[in-house]
């Protein structure tokens, strides 16, 4: 699978565990400085955008990740 794909496979499934919704998401991300709309993450989620490196921070803190677990198969 192609890495953008993974990488928003993995945040929509953490998104999910964390039972946010894409807004949600999106309003945590902006509140902590990262400024991402909803349908950028909506983007993200389905590969059609890269996650940019200012970015991952952010979702990583939020989503309760690490970089394995962003980057699994």
């Amino acid at each position: 699978m192609e890495k953008n794909k993974i990488i928003g496979v993995n945040i929509k499934t953490a998104r999910e565990k964390h039972s946010l919704t894409q807004e949600q998401l999106a309003a945590k991300l902006q509140i902590a400085g990262c400024d991402i709309s909803r349908g950028t993450l909506a983007k993200i989620e389905v590969g059609i955008r890269d996650l940019k490196v200012t970015e991952l921070p952010f979702f990583l803190k939020i989503l309760e990740m690490d970089l394995d677990n962003l980057y699994a198969e």
